[in-house]
């Protein structure tokens, strides 16, 4: 498929997770995901084969044509191609799918097109939209914003390196990890297995400090990329290695006087004082 996509994004249907994708300009959805969600099946991807057949046997014949082979956030953390569907298209598979929650599904689906179309129109929308959705799940605003910020900060960082010829996979990950490891001392992989996670999004887990530095690594990589005119993969490393190691030295200086590690083992949510506001 020709157009680029963007990073993958979490929808929340009963609270049961959904990837999903910019594509074309609207939501295009994880099909497995779905279908995981609707039948609580673990073997998804064999459901969904078998199901892809059985459509196609009904006069669903173009439903190759419409389905995108998308690369969305694995559970490992790493990026993969997987079956992706429009809300047309996904409302077509569903339809074949019995399942108590095709209909609340539909009506979930439908809101989140509607929701697409407004954010086009009015992109502040779409901020407003995650700041809610970090709050219900029980995050402070102190927090949110730092967050949020992290958030610009990483999109100028990656529109820089597009610019500069990096390659959007596998290269902005080696990228990342290189001022990942940098700053902590550790990948963004070896940073998800010491906080004991696996497919959750390690920076929804990261405290105030954590992402303060990861701030600190991309923002500093971003303009030493800038000012030393970096191009292509292999300067921007060192570009990479050099923001990561402004945000190392400053995480150590930090450690040395207050006697404290930043990196904590700790999800964000999972602390004392966080539990109480979720109560």
């Amino acid at each position: 498929m020709s157009k680029k996509t963007k990073t993958t994004k979490i929808a929340i249907f009963q609270k049961k997770e959904i990837r999903k994708i910019i594509y074309k300009n609207e939501w295009w959805f994880s099909i497995i995901d779905i279908i995981e969600v609707l039948t609580g099946t673990d073997r998804s991807r064999k459901y969904w084969n078998d199901l892809k057949k059985k459509i196609i046997k009904e006069g669903f014949f173009e439903v190759s044509e419409k389905i995108g082979q998308l690369e969305l956030t694995a559970k490992d953390g790493k990026m993969r191609k997987t079956d992706c569907a429009n809300t047309e298209t996904v409302f077509r598979i569903i339809q074949a799918i019995p399942s108590p929650n095709a209909e609340p599904f539909k009506r979930w689906l439908a809101k989140i097109g509607y929701e697409r179309i407004q954010e086009i129109e009015d992109p502040e929308i779409a901020t407003k939209r995650t700041r809610e959705l970090y709050k219900a799940k029980g995050y402070s605003n102190a927090w949110i914003e730092k967050r949020m910020r992290g958030i610009e900060i990483r999109e100028t960082l990656t529109d820089e390196w597009k610019k500069r010829g990096v390659k959007e996979n596998p290269e902005y990950a080696i990228l990342t990890a290189e001022i990942s490891k940098a700053t902590f001392g550790m990948t963004p992989s070896q940073y998800q297995r010491f906080k004991s996670l696996k497919k959750e999004n390690l920076r929804d887990h990261m405290n105030d400090l954590e992402l303060i530095f990861t701030m600190l690594g991309e923002a500093s990589t971003t303009e030493i990329a800038k000012n030393k005119n970096a191009k292509g993969f292999l300067e921007n490393k060192l570009a990479a290695h050099d923001g990561g190691n402004v945000a190392g030295k400053a995480r150590k200086d930090l450690e040395e006087k207050s006697g404290k590690k930043v990196s904590t083992r700790k999800n964000y949510l999972q602390t004392p004082e966080n539990n109480k506001k979720i109560k």
